[in-house]
């Protein structure tokens, strides 16, 4: 039997990153799996930017089908307690199926709870990297060094040998049907405030960190022989928007226009518009790996701008990523996507590098459409519910042995 019950875990570290996968994870779990699922997040702010109807002020809300609670510990040692609705106070109860995401740790008194109960499959879901060693080290078990407990390292990836990706099982149904409804991206246009850009403008999107390449980037868009539409999401790189428009205090709705460049702000959107805006766009531009992930699945050309590290370890998995990604393409093709990924990532040459790119979108779009399907038959939600069951399976069977 599968788990029932299910409880996430996640402290919020990069804004949206964290919260964006363990959302959508926590969704699609309650939603096309059937489970229990409570959330525990640590800043619920970056949690109701992502979902409207998430109050920020509140410990304990249902959303979307999904428990939510504010993660908090308190006392001496700390526990996970709190009023339940009625006014009495609760001790947390584990779940079946305990999610770690991204090596967060979890409150002594929980995982001692889980060690007395001995019922719980404990994950340690892990960051997504296309590195050749993420095959090896896939589902090993970590055992606790003073409790009689088991921790399992689960990692995303692009091979069979990896959890594969999130997925929704209509999400591939809904871009097709999208992208083929001009009514429907008409509606999605309106609802920025726009009218639908006409075919031959470059529709760009441009969700980023900090990037020193960006200025450079606008300049060739702007000087440019074709009109390019450009929108931005609010987030860290709407400051260096708005200064390369003279604008010192840029905002959501505002708009800017230099030579054949055209920029518009987008205020943050719930992930389901998000899509949208990926579908509708001819090359999107994405960082961190939630934003990445669904570029994959608009199947159009991509730019991604890693989560940069301090000791730069994060340029090997973006080359790693890299080499899988660009084996099928052309070299000239595959040259010029390496070459635009790293100086955007490198903050510099990034104008220099797109020429080459913005005229390889035909293979690129072909090439991406293909991809997309090859990573369809490999989706985490469920990768990650067999391998619990399995686990459970073998705990079952050491129990009856002893």
């Amino acid at each position: 039997m599968r788990s029932e019950s299910c409880d996430i875990f996640c402290n919020v570290i990069d804004n949206y990153g964290d919260i964006g996968v363990c959302w959508r994870l926590a969704r699609q779990l309650a939603h096309e799996h059937g489970l229990a699922v409570r959330l525990w997040v640590d800043d619920l702010n970056s949690l109701a930017k992502l979902c409207h109807e998430a109050d920020a002020a509140r410990d304990i809300q249902y959303c979307r089908g999904v428990e939510v609670r504010r993660w908090c510990e308190s006392g001496n040692p700390p526990t996970l307690q709190y009023l339940s609705p009625n006014g009495d106070e609760e001790a947390i109860r584990p779940a079946e199926l305990v999610i770690e995401a991204f090596a967060c740790k979890l409150p002594e008194s929980y995982v001692a709870a889980m060690a007395a109960q001995q019922q719980s499959v404990w994950i340690n879901l892990e960051y997504l990297s296309a590195e050749d060693w993420v095959r090896g080290c896939h589902g090993l078990p970590s055992p606790h060094p003073g409790l009689p407990l088991t921790k399992y390292f689960f990692f995303p990836g692009f091979t069979s040998q990896t959890g594969g990706l999130l997925l929704e099982h209509d999400l591939l149904a809904r871009r097709d049907a999208f992208q083929n409804d001009a009514a429907r991206q008409q509606v999605f246009w309106q609802s920025l405030g726009m009218e639908m850009p006409s075919a031959e403008t470059l529709k760009i999107s441009l969700f980023g960190y900090e990037n020193a390449a960006l200025h450079d980037l606008f300049d060739t868009w702007a000087s440019g022989t074709q009109t390019v539409l450009c929108l931005v999401p609010e987030g860290r790189i709407l400051p260096q928007t708005g200064q390369y428009f003279g604008d010192v205090a840029p905002r959501a709705d505002s708009s800017y226009a230099r030579g054949n460049l055209q920029v518009r702000v987008l205020p943050f959107v719930e992930q389901e518009h998000y899509d949208e805006l990926l579908w509708v766009c001819d090359v999107n531009f994405v960082r961190g790996e939630d934003s990445c992930v669904r570029a994959q699945w608009a199947a159009r050309p991509f730019v991604w701008q890693i989560y940069p590290q301090h000791d730069a370890v994060h340029w090997n998995k973006l080359q790693a990523f890299l080499d899988m990604y660009c084996v099928p393409l052309s070299a000239a093709v595959g040259q010029a996507m390496q070459d635009l990924w790293r100086a955007w990532n490198s903050g510099g040459g990034a104008g220099q590098a797109w020429p080459a790119l913005a005229a390889a979108r035909g293979e690129l779009n072909e090439y991406a459409q293909h991809w997309a399907r090859q990573l369809a038959a490999n989706n985490l939600a469920l990768n990650l519910l067999d391998f619990s069951q399995k686990i459970g399976r073998m705990r079952a069977l050491k129990i009856e042995g002893q």
